[in-house]
């Protein structure tokens, strides 16, 4: 079994060979903090309106690399991005003929939709083929879009899925010397470290039983298409159910990846000591160059090579904490020794891991779901209070710089779809505190800054949710699409007044020099102090050296606050203000400047918002 050798990777090299290009190279983001750009693959190009439920790629089209054109990117550029994650790029199941270039075919009744889940991937060493011009050709035009990221300005971040694959996971591109997941498994028996899958012993899988009015591709005929799928013995599903017929809610798609971990949750490996906490990550790759571990990791960790080999500037790894915190940190040190700035992001949602995958399993950053995400979802549907916002980021303050904001990805509703707040201008202010709260990154899915409903229904899944399973088309994306000019020629003018500000707030993100710096809440004094000020509102300050910001929002969809604010004294003493006043020009708009004025240990101010108004308050000249 291969081991882990430093030295070897040291060798690696993050970057692809550039090919010729008539553009020239855009020097790279001056970032204050990472901005990510998500964006679903295969939807982001594709200019057919068709949107039939079910449709087929035929019907309802699909977006390609190509279509990452120039123009497109720079909008993308636009919007302060220093990285974009293209999401389902990874070949995984779907139901299309593609038998002239040697991939099989895709049984519907263990796919999730006619495109197919991204998350069920197939081929961890190809790209999806429905993406590509020319589906023979498809790594060499997803290597052409890596370079085309890359000259302007932006890095690259793709999924790997490390606790499941698609239930027929079969390489045909893997490197010579490269075994599938499985190939060499004992299936005489439910568990052996070396495994990479779990198996149900001397049971076949049986296909889950359907939901009334559920039938895969809405009904439409297809060989495949017989409620039977041939695996024998039956695998453990990717959630860890050990039927051998998973529920229809299971994910029935995939199966669950062995990392030695037993099936009475004890581990087959070494564990890291406490002191790891500490160690940087070539102590952690030293750790364990000289260890036997279990097969799975090894397999990942080429996998996750092997891209990083291409030019990819980092990975999105969803559902991390399915998977023990010693893999992370042999895999994530591995990579980090081939890359060191590798972008290493993880869906984790349970807050008592988050030391643990930090700073044992070396992410560098997490999702912050289930406290800021969580917290603003209510205040924007008018059920909570900005009350919460600031004891709720203070649990994380010793790891801020690490939790990823966001108000929309591909899992989570859309903001304007009636099942979140039903209108994209309630984003306002949450993306203004979102963006502007911490050192951490801030990310957008796309289509949420001019205000995508997701409100289709495609086919499998719910809307709210714009698709991940099936094709399709994003009507307000395609409006700014405007044909392939990527202008915003055919939006609507509510969809570019929303494009303006988050082209304002995320490039602003971007380059302050204040958002790598301080930060502190004055939401409690002003509760306290201010009788104009109340649960709609939310402020605080961000500084460094001399450029000193008040952020003040106002999540009120029906009410304008006129506002007398207080900044204690506390923070005047960290700005060194003596009594006086001081001009605040506004970052943002330049429409909502003002005064402070310091006296008797305090700063007050007045400032006047519109309902879902904010204001990025710039203190002194």
């Amino acid at each position: 079994m291969r081991k882990l050798l430093p030295m070897l990777l040291l060798i690696l090299t993050a970057c692809s060979a550039e090919q010729p290009t008539e553009m020239a190279p855009e020097p790279a983001t001056p970032a204050a903090k990472p901005v990510v750009y998500q964006v679903f693959t295969r939807l982001y190009g594709n200019q057919e309106t068709t949107n039939k439920p079910w449709g087929t790629i035929e019907e309802n089209g699909v977006g390609k690399f190509a279509d990452f054109t120039d123009p497109a990117l720079a909008s993308i550029r636009e919007l302060g991005t220093t990285h974009i994650w293209y999401t389902g790029v990874p070949h995984h199941g779907v139901i299309r003929d593609y038998l002239e270039i040697g991939i099989t075919d895709d049984d519907p009744d263990v796919i999730k939709g006619r495109a197919g889940s991204p998350y069920a991937v197939k081929d961890y060493y190809s790209v999806n083929p429905d993406l590509a011009v020319d589906p023979a050709n498809r790594l060499a035009e997803f290597e052409a879009l890596i370079d085309r990221t890359h000259k302007h300005g932006m890095k690259v971040i793709i999924d790997i899925v490390p606790n499941h694959v698609a239930r027929n996971y079969e390489s045909i591109t893997r490197p010579d010397g490269v075994a599938d997941f499985g190939a060499n498994d004992d299936t005489s028996v439910e568990y052996a470290r070396d495994n990479n899958f779990y198996y149900v012993v001397g049971e076949d899988f049986k296909v889950p039983e359907s939901p009334d009015g559920y039938a895969p591709l809405g009904g439409d005929a297809h060989p495949l298409s017989d409620g039977a799928f041939d695996e024998s013995p039956a695998k453990w599903t990717g959630n860890g159910a050990r039927s051998p017929q998973p529920d229809f809610n299971d994910w029935f798609e995939t199966v669950k990846v062995n990392y030695g971990v037993r099936p009475d949750g004890s581990y087959d490996f070494d564990e890291l000591p406490e002191e790891a906490r500490g160690w940087d990550h070539s102590e952690h790759a030293a750790f364990w160059s000289d260890r036997d571990v279990p097969d799975s990791w090894t397999k990942f960790l080429d996998i996750a090579l092997y891209w990083t080999d291409k030019g990819i500037d980092g990975f999105r790894y969803d559902m991390a904490e399915m998977v023990p915190v010693e893999f992370w940190s042999y895999m994530n040190s591995g990579i980090k020794m081939a890359n060191p700035d590798a972008f290493l992001l993880a869906e984790v949602y349970n807050p008592d891991l988050y030391r643990d995958y930090l700073q044992l399993g070396k992410m560098d950053y997490l999702y912050d779901k289930v406290g800021l995400y969580d917290t603003l979802k209510p205040i924007m549907q008018g059920t909570g209070s900005t009350d919460a916002i600031a004891p709720i980021h203070a649990e994380v303050s010793d790891i801020a710089d690490h939790m990823l904001h966001f108000l929309e990805n591909h899992d989570e509703q859309r903001i304007a779809s009636d099942g979140f707040a039903g209108d994209a201008e309630k984003g306002r202010p949450a993306m203004v505190v979102s963006a502007l709260l911490s050192r951490s990154p801030t990310m957008l899915y796309f289509a949420q800054d001019v205000g995508e409903p997701g409100d289709g229904d495609a086919g499998f899944g719910d809307p709210t949710r714009t698709t991940i399973f099936d094709y399709w088309g994003v009507p307000t994306h395609q409006r700014f699409m405007n044909g392939g000019r990527f202008d915003g020629g055919a939006s609507t003018e509510a969809e570019k007044k929303l494009r303006d500000f988050y082209v304002r707030l995320l490039s602003f993100s971007a380059s302050n020099v204040a958002m790598t710096g301080e930060y502190a809440e004055i939401h409690s004094a002003n509760r306290e102090y201010s009788d104009s000020y109340d649960e709609a509102v939310f402020s605080f300050v961000r500084w460094q050296d001399e450029e000193r910001l008040i952020v003040v929002s106002n999540f009120s969809a029906d009410d304008a606050k006129t506002l007398s604010m207080t900044v204690p004294s506390d923070i005047l003493e960290a700005w060194s203000l003596q009594d006086g006043s001081v001009a605040l020009t506004e970052q943002l708009y330049g429409e909502n400047n003002s005064e402070l004025v310091v006296a008797d240990g305090a700063g007050r101010f007045e400032l006047t918002l519109e309902p879902l108004g904010s204001a990025v308050l710039r203190v002194g000249d």
